[in-house]
């Protein structure tokens, strides 16, 4: 599937709005001084839509990685005027329960995909995302995903 066909889908897809939740996964990729023009792309639109959304698991990810102190100031500021899903009790509950049943069925997923799945569940945003595990959370759970895997490889 390419990018234009992902975007389709994902505008035709019943969202209960129109965030998206973007994974670090495609961040990287946005941010990056090398960065992949689609991916850019898609990045810079969705922002222009004011159609972005954070979780705080994502937050850290990011700021954790940035090698300066201005960097993470910046980011910082730029990631602060995102509309936060909150990550309460019920997100964690959900996130355990997750794991647990895709464990059942043999199916090996870092917590934190979960945690960041299981936010998006609590919202019902899309993530967008460049890491295979969200499509095996898809594939098990009534998770929406804009996966541009194909475009990393």
């Amino acid at each position: 599937m390419n990018l234009t066909s992902a975007c389709k889908s994902l505008r035709n897809s019943e969202m209960s709005n129109n965030l998206v939740l973007i994974d670090t996964s495609v961040w990287i990729f946005a941010l990056s001084k090398n960065f992949l023009p689609e991916i850019k792309e898609r990045v810079d639109y969705l922002l222009r839509e004011n159609a972005v959304c954070i979780c705080a698991m994502i937050k850290l990810e990011l700021l954790g990685g940035v090698k300066t102190k201005r960097e993470f100031e910046r980011l910082k500021a730029r990631l602060s005027s995102l509309y936060e899903i909150e990550m309460n009790e019920k997100v964690w509950q959900k996130a355990a329960e997750m794991a647990f049943s895709l464990r059942r069925n043999g199916i090996t997923v870092p917590c934190t995909d979960i945690l960041i799945s299981a936010a998006a569940l609590s919202r019902g945003v899309a993530i967008l995302h460049a890491d295979e595990h969200f499509n095996l959370v898809a594939e098990n759970f009534n998770l929406i995903v804009e996966s541009l895997v194909d475009l990393v490889k």
